[in-house]
């Protein structure tokens, strides 16, 4: 596909891309968002949940190895299910759900650069300042591979380690008090909230995906791409551990609750002062640009790849260009109007709600029908179809009782995908058959 180059990604580059697309959503948009569910207990949510995802990379590791592509999970469901009305209803909730972390990390940037400034009206700057960034992104974007690939690589190496100076910092500050890491005691919440806060730290990993998009242009596809996916999850659940030991030991649970969507901003206030607020939400910009940077990058080549296989529609609307240019129009103009509709918290759990569903299609599909094509352990996947199952079963009972909007919203679009895709499947079957 001439839309794509071989070998223009590095295991470096790709593992940069990964990373930045993980933390750029993870971190800072949704470190107190499962602290408000999981209590005392988060920092051990958030490593929980790297286990969950460690799980579910088996299948991808495995389907990488054997049709690397810079299709991704587009071409994977493709070999699990064949060219038809489940793989391109689970491409597109991955799909959706990449833009709707694309939006989620653009607000995030909009709230983390607000805490500059006294600023009242939030309610229409956060949502100007990410519509601002996705523009910024969008353009980075046209400009291609080589230019995501080094400005990926010198905004992974800022944020991770200005994260990894932040959490030294906050827990040398704190006296390395090892019981903030391990709370004593029964947790303050249910079982129920708990489970709920792993489908939220479940989507802070949820970026090693992207990577599996781009494996048509990463170098020695058939191994980096595995190699890709394991070190970013590991550099991340790293990551994620040390800054959530480090916000707890400076801020009490309803002081994290409170500043939920800028907890890391309202952590470095106490101890470094007004340096330490600066520091944080520098790297907060850098880790939101990047993210939407990386995250835009890998959805517009899914997408490009179900064009190609004629599961989705496409039309140029007068547009010069390739299809892929065309895609990064579509994608930023999706991904503005949810920034500018909906809050950090609704996005969260519609990415989270849209992702598990698509997890579980794609361990389902590698379970029944690739048992003869790849090499792998079905007790390994049928432990994380298990999981996802059990997580989001347990988010939806919560979603129910809390926000009984969100859980129509959800419902209702993912009819809204499934039933409009398999219109469009047959429409093209229809066509096709009067032209033979």
């Amino acid at each position: 596909m001439q839309n794509y180059k071989k070998n223009s990604l590095s295991l470096v580059g790709a593992i940069s891309m990964g990373t930045n697309v993980m933390i750029g959503a993870g971190i800072f948009a949704l470190l107190g968002q499962v602290a408000e569910l999981s209590g005392k207990y988060f920092p051990i949510a958030f490593i929980v949940g790297g286990i969950i995802s460690g799980f579910s990379a088996y299948s991808y590791i495995k389907m990488s190895n054997a049709f690397p592509s810079a299709g991704g999970i587009a071409m994977y469901l493709e070999k699990a299910y064949g060219k038809g009305i489940i793989t391109a209803f689970a491409a597109l909730l991955m799909t959706f759900s990449m833009i709707i972390n694309e939006s989620l990390v653009a607000r995030t940037f909009g709230t983390y650069t607000l805490q500059l400034f006294d600023a009242q009206d939030n309610k229409f700057l956060v949502p100007a300042l990410g519509v601002g960034l996705l523009i910024i992104a969008f353009l980075i974007n046209i400009l291609g591979n080589k230019v995501i690939g080094k400005s990926s690589l010198i905004m992974a190496i800022l944020k991770t380690g200005g994260l990894l100076i932040f959490a030294g910092g906050a827990i040398y500050a704190s006296g390395f008090v090892a019981t903030d890491l391990v709370p004593s005691g029964p947790p303050q919440n249910g079982i129920m909230e708990y489970m709920g806060a792993l489908a939220l730290s479940i989507l802070a990993y949820k970026g090693f995906t992207t990577i599996t998009n781009s494996g048509g242009e990463i170098v020695n596809p058939h191994k980096n791409v595995s190699r890709t996916i394991v070190i970013s999850l590991l550099i991340c659940a790293v990551t994620y551990l040390l800054v959530s030991w480090g916000v707890i030991s400076n801020l009490s649970i309803p002081e994290i609750i409170e500043a939920k969507d800028y907890s890391l901003a309202e952590a470095s206030r106490p101890l470094f002062g007004k340096f330490g607020l600066w520091f944080t939400v520098a790297i907060a910009i850098v880790a939101t640009v990047s993210g939407v940077i990386a995250s835009i990058f890998a959805v517009s080549r899914m997408t490009t790849m179900l064009t190609d296989m004629k599961l989705i529609p496409h039309s140029h609307f007068g547009m010069s260009g390739s299809i892929q240019k065309h895609m990064l129009v579509y994608i930023v103009v999706i991904a503005i109007v949810l920034t500018i509709f909906f809050d950090l918290t609704r996005i969260a759990s519609l990415g989270a709600i849209y992702y598990l569903v698509m997890d579980i299609i794609v361990h389902w599909g590698v379970l029944r029908n690739l048992k003869n094509k790849i090499d792998f352990k079905p007790g390994i996947v049928i432990a994380a179809l298990v999981l996802d199952a059990v997580v989001l079963f347990s988010f939806i009972w919560i979603k129910i009782e809390k926000d009984p909007l969100l859980i129509a919203i959800a419902a209702g679009s993912i009819l809204i995908i499934f039933f409009a895709e398999k219109w469009f499947l047959n429409k093209k079957s229809d066509e096709k058959s009067m032209t033979d």
